[in-house]
C-alpha cells in the first residue's frame, strides 16, 4: 500500500507531485487519469508537464522499477524525440481514459470514437509486447529498453480495457470535490463511496458546509 502525503491540489502553480500523488483510483488506469485535477477550471493542476514526470509517476505506480525510471530520464536528454513521443502518447491515452471514465461515471453511453481510440492505442502496445507466464499466470510484458513508450502505456491501457470489458460499470465514480474531478472504482459493499479521499475532498466539503451555516444571516 502506498503511503501518501497530504494532498495540496488546490495550490495553483505548485511543482509536479508525480512521485507522491495518492493512488486512490482503485485501478491503474484511473490513477493515471488522476495525475491532473480541476480540468477546465482556473485551478487546474498538471503533474505530468514533462516527460521526466511520466517516468517518476510510472515508478511511483509500480509500472517500472527505480533503475528503469532513472535510465529513461537519462535517455530523454539524448533523445528529445523519444521524450516528445512519450509525452504526446501518454497524454492522449490519459484524455481518452478520462473521457470514457467520466462518461460512465455519469451513467451515460460512451462515444464510439473514444472507444475506438482506446482500442487503437491497445493495438499499438500489444503489437510490440510479449505474452509471458509470470507467477503461474500469463500476462503482457514489454522490453523497456526497446519499447519504452509501450512499456509504460501498455499496462495502463490494459487496465482501462479490463474496467470497460469486465468490471461493474456502476462502480465507476467521479469525485464531486471542488477543483478535483478524480475518477475511482468504488469497491465498497454498498457502493457508497463518494469522494476520492474523505480526508481531503470530503473534509473540504464538510468545512465549507460548516462555514456556510455559521455565516450571519
Amino acid at each position: 500500500m502506498i503511503t501518501k502525503t497530504t494532498p495540496t491540489r488546490g495550490q495553483v502553480g505548485q511543482a509536479s507531485r508525480a512521485g507522491t500523488l495518492a493512488l486512490v483510483g482503485g485501478e491503474l488506469a484511473f490513477n493515471f487519469t488522476n495525475t491532473t485535477s480541476g480540468r477546465g477550471g482556473a485551478r487546474h493542476l498538471e503533474h505530468l508537464g514533462r516527460p521526466e514526470d511520466l517516468a517518476v509517476w510510472a515508478h511511483h505506480a509500480k509500472i517500472i522499477g527505480k533503475k528503469s525510471a532513472r535510465d529513461l530520464q537519462r535517455r530523454f536528454g539524448d533523445s528529445p524525440g523519444l521524450a516528445g513521443e512519450l509525452q504526446h502518447r501518454a497524454l492522449e491515452l490519459r484524455d481518452v481514459v478520462y473521457a470514457i471514465g467520466a462518461t460512465l461515471a455519469a451513467g451515460k453511453p460512451t462515444r464510439s470514437e473514444d472507444v475506438d481510440r482506446l482500442t487503437g492505442i491497445h493495438a499499438q502496445c500489444v503489437r510490440v509486447g510479449h505474452l509471458r507466464k509470470i507467477q503461474g499466470l500469463y500476462g503482457w510484458t514489454w522490453n523497456i529498453e526497446t519499447y519504452p513508450v509501450e512499456a509504460i502505456l501498455g499496462p495502463i491501457v490494459l487496465s482501462a480495457l479490463s474496467i470497460v470489458c469486465q468490471a461493474d460499470l456502476s462502480r465507476i465514480k467521479q469525485c464531486p470535490g471542488r477543483d478535483c474531478g478524480w475518477l475511482f472504482f468504488d469497491i465498497t459493499k454498498n457502493k457508497n463511496r463518494r469522494w476520492c479521499e474523505m480526508e481531503v475532498c470530503g473534509n473540504r466539503a464538510k468545512q465549507h458546509r460548516l462555514r456556510k451555516r455559521r455565516r450571519p444571516r
